[in-house]
């Protein structure tokens, strides 16, 4: 927030035009709404979900209040709470989520922006890109082909 504040400020420099003031730190981003209750809730969603408490804190620190979508996946099919291979910090519900509720579209963004498994894993996410790629496809419709050619790209960039 702090760098696309100064970014605008930046651009809107000298222009001859007045610009209304940056209103950022007072809008509450996405999933902050009901936060605090969550956290306080986190040992009996633990408890109603089967995951350990700290998979939940994980959750609710990367998705706040948004994580009653990741965690009503998981209660439809329970093998979305399972860790990914390699990249176990993060839950299969999580890259579901990604393609389902977040507007992703390639493995890469997945796996680069939407987590963090490109830079917080030893292999940089090769060990999963297969099984992320598979989880994603039947939410974009992908075919085996197209899978094959995410994985593909996927692994060519962090390669590079």
């Amino acid at each position: 927030r702090v760098m696309a504040k100064d970014a605008v400020d930046e651009a809107v420099h000298g222009l001859d035009q007045r610009v209304a003031a940056c209103v950022t730190e007072d809008t509450p981003l996405l999933g902050a709404e009901g936060y605090k209750a969550l956290w306080n809730a986190r040992a009996r969603i633990a408890a109603r979900t089967g995951l350990h408490v700290a998979r939940v804190e994980h959750l609710l620190n990367r998705y706040g209040s948004m994580t009653e979508e990741i965690l009503e996946l998981i209660l439809a099919d329970p093998a979305l709470g399972e860790p990914l291979p390699a990249a176990d910090d993060y839950l299969r519900a999580e890259i579901v989520y990604a393609a389902s509720h977040e507007g992703a579209r390639h493995l890469d963004d997945v796996l680069t922006r939407r987590t963090r498994i490109s830079i917080e894993t030893f292999d940089r996410g090769t060990r999963s890109a297969r099984l992320c790629a598979e989880l994603m496809a039947p939410v974009l419709g992908w075919d085996e082909g197209r899978i094959d050619r995410e994985v593909e790209h996927y692994e060519k960039r962090v390669e590079a």
